[in-house]
């Protein structure tokens, strides 16, 4: 396997992660303030970011909801890649990110981390847990 840029999409931010050249381990990079109204502008962000890491892939973080089926924030995720399709030439998947947000709050909570801070990096933390889950699990994505 070779390296993985993770994206955890959000309304207002986007949580990025990315895994070491081997494929083992993830790290987050940063969460981006997404830009108002400009999904075109965060798409050509994450581009560069891309070209700077150098992916094989783009791993996207698929929101479900607990039953398994798939609502309406997943169709926003689906669309954002459908965006990175035009920028990206590499593989693009997607992995099961239901509680990744809450696993992320929690270690921060318990790190004693305040709020301010917990929300400036609660989402690279959450596509750090995406990353990981799916580099544990051998690289198996959620292909729609």
């Amino acid at each position: 396997m070779q390296r993985v840029l993770a994206i955890d999409l959000g309304d207002r931010r986007i949580g990025l992660a990315v895994s070491d050249p081997l494929g083992i381990t993830a790290q987050g990079l940063e969460t981006y303030v997404r830009a108002a109204d400009d999904a075109g502008k965060d798409a050509d962000y994450i581009a560069a970011l891309a070209a700077k890491y150098a992916p094989c892939k783009l791993l996207f973080g698929m929101p479900r909801n607990m039953d398994g089926t798939y609502g309406f924030a997943s169709e926003k995720v689906y669309a954002f890649a459908k965006l990175m399709e035009e920028r990206f030439t590499g593989e693009i998947d997607y992995f099961d990110e239901r509680l990744s947000t809450v696993m992320a709050e929690r270690v921060l909570y318990e790190e004693k981390m305040d709020w301010k801070k917990r929300r400036k990096v609660v989402d690279k933390l959450a596509a750090v847990v995406i990353l990981q889950g799916y580099l544990d699990g051998g690289g198996i994505g959620d292909r729609r």
